[in-house]
């Protein structure tokens, strides 16, 4: 069987194109946050949502702690917020500047064209990334914008 380079993966990969969110969660510190792209619902019967996390990451853990998480939907434009969320900028600083609510102890970022709100119903290892699946326990359309797509490497 011949073996594909991680980095030959990443580049096929790359022509599937995907939305993207910024992933966040709460604690008694603040809000965190991830920017991802590897999103979708799972099933209608129950609600259920799935997120891919690196398993390095702060949200993870967050996550894991708290047991809720929310789906932010980034529209076409908001390059700059999903780069800020995508950073090894410290939480503190990431929201500084973001305007958003807090709903059943979940952050979610104003001016996105929609979110999800989720309790984690099982987390399953998979590789260098943890998949995590929640219960949906709201879900709210905001506007009637395009949405930001991650295509070949870049936003669009």
């Amino acid at each position: 069987m011949k073996v594909v380079e991680p980095q030959r993966f990443r580049e096929v990969m790359s022509h599937f194109a995907t939305g993207v969110t910024v992933v966040t969660a709460s604690t008694a510190d603040g809000p965190v946050g991830m920017t991802a792209n590897a999103v979708c619902s799972l099933s209608l019967d129950p609600l259920l949502a799935l997120v891919c996390f690196d398993n390095g990451s702060r949200t993870l853990r967050v996550v894991r702690e708290e047991r809720r998480f929310g789906i932010n939907v980034l529209a076409s434009g908001q390059q700059d917020l999903a780069r800020l969320f995508a950073s090894k900028t410290p939480e503190a600083e990431k929201f500084a500047g973001v305007q958003h609510t807090v709903h059943e102890g979940i952050p979610v970022i104003e001016g996105t064209i929609a979110w999800v709100g989720c309790e984690l119903e099982q987390l399953i290892p998979g590789g260098d990334h943890t998949i995590g699946i929640g219960a949906v326990i709201a879900a709210e359309k905001a506007t009637e914008r395009d949405p930001l797509v991650w295509y070949r490497g870049e936003y669009r």
